[in-house]
């Protein structure tokens, strides 16, 4: 096993040939699908994947050393969990910083004076197509909803709350928290505070390569939609 230089830790947009691309089912955020992908030298594979518009999320940390959190009953998962406000990449035309701005807004009724970027991950890259940026905000005060907005479903049952920091990392760690956006922004600002890095930390206008990829895929997949293998 070899090591790799410091110029091989990154991921890469790859994309290995879609020889045919299925829709099984249609919902109102995702798709299911299937492509039947052309594997380098070994033939054909079939990957079923959910298509997804992406999202963003916001650790709002305050002077008090508190973090605004929601309380979000999570369907799939039979839990109430405890999250970071949190949205889909669904408005056209929105920037990412904006969409985090309007999600931290409707759901914890707060703005910020400060962005910067935290950590952006792939929450199930063998299953599901989202890609996720998660920022920190700095300098909070209240903010009334953005106009329009009404909360609907599981939104109008979500519990706005602040956590200490240090009670977030010890739940964390000892299993209690198990909302990805929570445990990777929170652990992502532990290391950042810890280390010195809070004034390094990327800005909140910074390139996300991931959405060119799939803002690449998407196109190509439209192309290919109905197409069976």
């Amino acid at each position: 096993m070899r090591e790799l230089s410091p110029s091989e830790v990154s991921d890469g947009p790859l994309a290995w040939p879609i020889l045919a691309h299925a829709v099984l089912a249609r919902g109102r955020v995702s798709d299911f699908v299937n492509d039947t992908v052309e594997v380098p030298g070994d033939g054909p594979m079939e990957r079923q994947y959910l298509l997804h518009p992406g999202a963003v999320g916001v650790i709002a940390w305050d002077e008090d050393d508190r973090i605004a959190v929601v309380r979000q009953y999570r369907h799939p998962a039979a839990y109430q969990l405890v999250e970071p406000p949190a949205g889909l990449l669904d408005a056209d035309g929105e920037s990412w910083v904006a969409a985090a701005a309007r999600e931290l807004a409707e759901e914890a009724g707060l703005k910020a004076e400060r962005w910067q970027l935290l950590v952006d991950l792939f929450t199930s890259p063998g299953a599901c197509q989202e890609s996720l940026r998660i920022y920190l905000a700095r300098g909070l005060s209240p903010a009334p909803a953005p106009d329009g907005f009404v909360a609907h479903h599981e939104e109008a049952h979500m519990e706005a709350c602040w956590a200490f920091r240090a009670d977030l990392v010890d739940a964390i760690l000892a299993g209690k928290l198990q909302n990805p956006t929570m445990v990777s922004g929170v652990l992502a600002l532990e290391v950042a505070r810890l280390s010195g890095r809070l004034d390094d930390l990327r800005g909140p206008d910074q390139a996300w390569p991931a959405r060119t990829a799939w803002s690449q895929r998407n196109d190509l997949l439209a192309g290919l939609d109905g197409r069976a293998g």
